[in-house]
């Protein structure tokens, strides 16, 4: 945002950070913090502790204190933030995206810092990786919250931990129960929602998907290919009690002898099932994006015995050789639209990040203690929210941030940055596929479940009416 835009909305800004002055006790620190999140949202290059000072005409070592030492209230300035998107945005059908983004780093020193994968360099590098919880709302989305993943061997070693200012109290937890406690969180202080989509990362976690099915929440989450399952639920038994022993008769179930072993589902379409039918998932500036999906009931495999009933998604990209399998537990007559439209909303918390780093200096940061980067998160996603409130009236002039897709944020790549050529359907495929619409939600129309594994023959696009579309929006 350039200065000329802060200056237009500099009494909008003086009412957004004053909403947060109860977290901060002191008026010094209050300053401080009006001066990072004015930083944050400034169009000076590099937005770390000491530009941010220099540019506002105060002292580096001051900005640096408040950030890392003085006595505020930041997981308190979280809640404001979680708040007031519930008081402005809140919809019966928002949808949670969880997702990591990742940090390079030199050194040793950086809480939480090792050689891992990372998503900024696309290999194993040394970096630091947060864990974060995305809100989509119809045309409004922000980040919600976020948190540093600690790898076991840092929490291993109390002496480090220490002098990263890490406490003692902090255990350590996989990435799949941070975003769980994010989502704990955010639901205690009001925050609802519907729907939660996440990569496989998360969805291949059989733990992950029953936490958030326990939370009263449909997922749509993306899976890897290799997981196992069945299309039919297969016969279970009791084994019997064998003729002269003793003890107790067995009880542990397990397959039949005729049952059929369990398949991965890339193995699952070889042959056969339901036509596949198009969709159309978003708009680029190269035209719009196509992808083709079949849906089926489907019994994952869980410890060799079929789990609870879940959809299968099976979507693949017209133009690219690019296939994607998502599990989902929405209710059975939960129309294909929907289940593909939240499994596609990851676009959003892709976007955020990319917004995020380029607009608010999320990967700025050059402190390297505990505290001090728990606090540069909840700084940036408060900046960052007041980015997305504003994005709308802005984007008149010219847009500060880019939508996710079009103009009309229909959807949005399912990777940042990712505008290839899927200019339009493939010639003889029909008038026109199916569009899924962004914000919308809707159920009851019945999909009949399928009991064959889905296969390769290919159908012509069908197109939902117009008129249909909205009798699902108003049965909402």
């Amino acid at each position: 945002m350039d200065a000329r835009r802060l200056k237009t909305l500099r009494k909008e800004l003086d009412t957004f950070v004053s909403s947060f002055a109860p977290c901060i006790k002191t008026e010094p620190s209050r300053r401080h913090f009006k001066t990072y999140v004015e930083g944050q949202l400034s169009d000076i290059e590099r937005k770390n502790v000491a530009a941010i000072a220099l540019n506002a005409g105060v002292a580096p070592r001051t900005l640096q204190k408040f950030l890392g030492i003085h006595l505020w209230d930041h997981l308190r300035a979280r809640d404001e933030a979680q708040r007031r998107v519930m008081e402005r945005h809140a919809d019966p059908n928002a949808i949670a995206d969880i997702d990591e983004t990742s940090f390079a780093k030199k050194g040793d020193k950086t809480a939480g810092v090792k050689r891992q994968y990372c998503g900024a360099t696309g290999k194993i590098d040394n970096c630091v990786v947060t864990v974060h919880l995305g809100y989509v709302a119809k045309d409004f989305h922000a980040l919600l919250d976020g948190d540093l993943y600690l790898p076991e061997d840092w929490l291993a070693d109390r002496t480090r931990c220490r002098e990263a200012g890490i406490p003692d109290s902090v255990v350590f937890r996989p990435k799949w129960q941070i975003a769980l406690d994010l989502l704990d969180h955010a639901q205690a202080n009001g925050v609802h929602f519907r729907w939660l989509a996440a990569d496989e990362a998360y969805g291949r976690c059989g733990a992950f998907r029953d936490g958030v099915a326990s939370r009263g929440l449909h997922y749509v989450v993306e899976v890897p290919c290799s997981l196992l399952g069945w299309t039919k639920r297969p016969r279970v038994v009791v084994p019997a009690k064998s003729a002269g022993t003793t003890g107790p008769p067995p009880r542990t179930p397990r397959l039949a002898c005729d049952a059929p072993e369990p398949r991965p589902l890339k193995a699952l379409w070889k042959r056969g099932g339901s036509s596949w039918k198009g969709f159309h998932i978003k708009d680029t500036q190269a035209g719009p994006v196509v992808w083709e999906a079949r849906i089926v009931r489907f019994f994952p495999a869980a410890d060799g015995l079929p789990g609870e009933p879940l959809w299968l998604v099976v979507a693949r990209n017209v133009l690219e050789p690019e296939v994607k399998y998502f599990y989902s537990n929405a209710p059975e007559d939960t129309p294909a639209e929907v289940l593909l439209h939240v499994a596609f909303s990851r676009c959003h918390i892709e976007q955020l990040f990319e917004e995020s780093k380029g607009e608010v200096g999320l990967d700025h940061f050059e402190v390297r203690q505990y505290l001090a980067l728990q606090r540069h998160l909840v700084l940036s996603l408060v900046s960052l929210l007041f980015l997305e409130e504003h994005t709308v009236r802005l984007r008149g002039e010219k847009s500060v941030v880019e939508p996710c897709g079009s103009p009309l944020r229909r959807g949005g790549p399912t990777r940042p940055g990712n505008e290839r050529s899927r200019a339009h359907t493939p010639p003889g495929e029909g008038p026109g596929p199916d569009r899924i619409l962004a914000g919308i939600q809707p159920a009851g129309r019945s999909r009949p479940p399928q009991a064959t594994a889905p296969g390769p023959q290919t159908t012509r696009h069908q197109t939902v009416p117009t008129q249909e579309v909205l009798q699902c929006v108003l049965a909402l």
